[in-house]
């Protein structure tokens, strides 16, 4: 396959300001007419105290329900008499958030919102943000930026065409050095621009860079999965398993065999196992350990965020960085387990952290607030790429 890249500016647009919700209004002339509808205004309201109401119009629906990451259930919706279905949540701590609505049990993204986070194997749901009193790691603030490019790619292993992002760091345009390197991995369900899209990773490193906490990096994202990107074809259905998540260890994926040759020969990246650092969320996560741990003459920082662990498999998975504790300590710079107390995966990974000490293998285990959520993982990340390449 011929080797297409595409470079897009690596910009996010500040999400819109909130404005009350209404219905579509029609453009003078209306449809069939001279101009299209004007665009409707997302289905949310975040007020100075940071509750948000969501209000949909949807006056033939029998039920409205309101999901999302904010919340740990379905939060039902109350009809109007104008037809228009209304729920207020909060105060949220000021973080980005997905939401949908489930219409007759049928969930929809918000029609009127064109941010949306990405998935592989579903639509993606709507975002919005709930600002603070000062600007966040992951919004967009005035300071230098980086790059984001889209690079497509056949990989071997797969024999597939396969696609992945990979962030640039401010000045790399005009300087001829080579960068250490970040492999950041999404999870099940996600896609290779989960991390864009939703987890706004490269204004973290613009942030992060600008006000010298973090080194200036390439941070590379590939697709997680076996075979083809999600844009190239049907997936394969999804595994019986209810988490969505195959009873196996191998998770697949091709950053050894495909992606750090391709990355380092298309992108001024240093091969130096020093300078080469890997981490992920959820089944990113767990690729990030097993991919880390066995290879550890390529990468001497882990970062594993909310993690799939097994843990009745774990001492055969992890034998080989167990077998010599000492040598692995000494080839790992930093090695990073965050996980939040009410995660459905807190139990595996704090019973995963236990056996790692039992097994005298150097590691931090961070515990915090929330779930199995991005604004979780953005946390994370912001907390995790300052300690890399010092």
């Amino acid at each position: 396959m011929r080797l297409r890249e595409i470079s897009i500016i690596a910009l996010l647009l500040a999400l819109p300001s909130p404005l009350p919700a209404q219905a579509p209004t029609a453009a003078p002339g209306g449809r069939g007419r001279r101009g299209p509808a004007v665009p409707a205004v997302p289905a949310y309201e975040v007020r100075g105290d940071r509750t948000v109401t969501f209000r949909l119009l949807a006056p033939e629906a029998s039920s409205v329900a309101l999901t999302g990451d904010f919340a740990d259930a379905p939060q039902p919706m109350t009809k109007g008499a104008d037809g228009a279905w209304t729920a207020t949540v909060g105060p949220l701590r000021p973080a980005i958030y997905n939401y949908a609505f489930a219409i007759a049990g049928v969930r929809v993204a918000d029609p009127a919102n064109p941010l949306l986070q990405t998935g592989d194997r579903a639509a993606g749901l709507s975002l919005f943000e709930v600002k603070g009193d000062k600007p966040s790691p992951w919004t967009i603030q005035p300071v230098p930026h980086g790059t984001v490019h889209i690079s497509t790619y056949t990989s071997k292993k797969f024999d597939a065409p396969r696609m992945m992002f990979v962030y640039t760091p401010p000045g790399y345009d005009s300087s001829s050095a080579r960068y250490p390197a970040l492999y950041l991995l999404h999870g099940a369900g996600g896609a290779e621009s989960s991390w864009f899209t939703a987890g706004r990773a490269n204004l973290i490193l613009d942030n992060l860079i600008a006000e010298g906490r973090a080194k200036p990096m390439i941070v590379v994202m590939p697709y997680g999965r076996s075979g083809p990107s999600a844009m190239f074809g049907p997936l394969p259905a999804a595994p019986p398993d209810p988490l969505g998540l195959p009873a196996t260890l191998a998770f697949p994926n091709d950053v050894v065999e495909d992606v750090i040759g391709f990355a380092e020969k298309n992108y001024r990246i240093s091969p130096r196992s020093e300078d080469r650092a890997i981490a992920g969320f959820s089944m990113g996560g767990l690729q990030a350990l097993v991919v880390g741990t066995t290879h550890l003459d390529q990468f001497r920082y882990i970062g594993a965020f909310s993690p799939v662990i097994f843990n009745w498999s774990a001492e055969q998975d992890f034998k080989d960085a167990f077998a010599d504790p000492a040598a692995t300590n000494k080839k790992l710079k930093q090695f990073y387990i965050y996980c939040g107390k009410v995660d459905m995966l807190f139990a595996s990974n704090k019973s995963f952290h236990e056996l790692l000490d039992k097994k005298h293998i150097t590691h931090t285990f961070v515990e915090s607030e929330g779930g199995h959520v991005m604004w979780n993982w953005r946390d994370y990340l912001v907390d995790f790429a300052p300690r890399l390449f010092r």
